[in-house]
């Protein structure tokens, strides 16, 4: 299915990033394309859109129903709604002729949850994941260098307390997965400036994990310019 979006920043040149924002139980793409804001001006040859999530919440949307949601039924919702998940994401990679190894996918809440799921379901389906106050469904069993993964939580979150973000960050490390983690001092459930300093200076400057295993193995070291590429 289509889903609907907002483009925050497209180039005038064809992209050569590509950075996909997905928001939280009953928000909107709109409203999520305001922290879309913050990252296209550090990268101004990215494509950066917010997309929709599939289901009505409010005067929002959401990515799967979370009436009644159990943390025995919540898996099952993920895997029901991934597929129409993963598809958007490939959609805009081929509208964008942006390749996964250049793709960020962003999220919040929900959204996290969603992206992380994500990499767990179709692993390489993009370089970096950011989850703002996320979870998974369930704690993958496997995991690969090809993505890295930021999780950044609010110590002071309710919603989806940050025991979630230090769990899922010592079992990404446990199985031999590129992960890093910040928890915010008395933050909630929610983003702030220093969430997204956090964020940006990921993106910017921590060297995935794959370049060390390339060089050891005696592939290319990366150039400057590779940080800032999301690869």
């Amino acid at each position: 299915m289509k889903h609907d979006h907002f483009v925050v920043q497209s180039p005038v040149a064809p992209a050569s990033q590509l950075i996909l924002l997905f928001h939280g139980v009953g928000d909107t793409a709109q409203a999520m394309g305001e922290i879309g804001s913050w990252f296209a001006p550090e990268f101004p040859d990215a494509l950066v859109v917010s997309i929709s999530g599939s289901g009505p919440s409010g005067a929002g949307r959401e990515w799967f129903s979370v009436a009644g949601v159990t943390e025995e039924n919540r898996q099952q919702r993920v895997d029901a709604a991934m597929p129409g998940f993963i598809e958007a994401v490939r959609d805009w990679q081929r509208q964008s002729g942006v390749p996964p190894t250049a793709t960020a996918l962003i999220g919040f809440s929900q959204g996290a949850i969603m992206a992380l799921e994500g990499i767990k379901a179709e692993p390489g389906l993009a370089a970096r994941v950011i989850a703002f106050s996320g979870r998974y469904a369930e704690l993958p069993q496997q995991a690969s260098t090809s993505t890295t993964i930021h999780l950044i939580h609010g110590d002071n979150d309710k919603v989806i307390h940050a025991t979630h973000a230090v769990d899922a960050a010592e079992k990404l490390l446990s199985l031999g997965g590129d992960v890093t983690l910040d928890l915010i001092d008395d933050l909630g459930h929610a983003i702030d400036d220093r969430s997204m300093k956090a964020a940006l200076d990921h993106l910017r400057y921590t060297v995935p994990k794959h370049y060390f295993d390339e060089a050891l193995s005696g592939g290319a070291a990366p150039k400057d310019d590779d940080l800032i590429e999301l690869l």
